[in-house]
């Protein structure tokens, strides 16, 4: 759990207006926001996503487009 410690400006009648953060409480909240964004995004793609791929298909489908190449040994046994 993030802890952050806001100081707050108040109005005439004491009702607190704005909070104020130190720049490192500042930016480790955004650090928190942007992760939760991206586990939302992720989990929102996980849900939504129907047909998934084994990896040696799409493999053998970037060789044959030629977006991919082999990796053969051409070692010489001596």
């Amino acid at each position: 759990m993030v802890t952050i410690n806001p100081k707050y400006i108040v109005d005439d009648k004491g009702d607190k207006t704005a909070a104020v953060l130190t720049m490192k409480e500042y930016h480790l909240l955004i650090k928190c926001l942007e992760d939760l964004e991206d586990i939302l995004e992720m989990d929102s793609a996980v849900e939504t996503e129907t047909d998934f791929r084994d990896y040696q298909e799409i493999r053998s489908d970037l060789k044959k487009e030629g977006k991919l190449h082999g990796h053969e040994n051409n070692r010489n046994s001596t």
